[in-house]
């Protein structure tokens, strides 16, 4: 083979590693930030609008002289900070999805 080939063959062998190594460890996708603030955002919307309904529904049953959507809301916030605080620790940016 002439000195030509071998560098070719040293190209190709060089482009095959890069690609082997590319399937074998994927970078971190530029969508996962744009997921984690999906997740994070229902997280929170999903406990405070259910806890506005269900305080809508414990006004009509159980009528206190506090408003108990406001206080469910609030709840909501709360628990929905919790679970969002949760997730951000579990797949937090130093752990990359692995689990403990």
């Amino acid at each position: 083979m002439s000195p030509k080939n071998d560098r070719s063959a040293e190209d190709i062998r060089r482009s095959a590693e890069r690609m082997k190594r590319a399937r074998d460890e994927p970078g971190v996708s530029p969508l996962r930030g744009l997921g984690a603030f999906g997740i994070i955002g229902w997280s929170i919307a999903v406990p405070t609008v259910g806890g506005a309904f269900l305080g809508l529904w414990l006004n009509d049953v159980a009528p206190q002289n506090f408003s108990w959507p406001i206080a469910l809301i609030l709840g909501g916030v709360v628990a929905g900070g919790i679970i969002a605080w949760s997730w951000i620790e579990r797949e937090g940016p130093d752990r990359k999805g692995d689990k403990r």
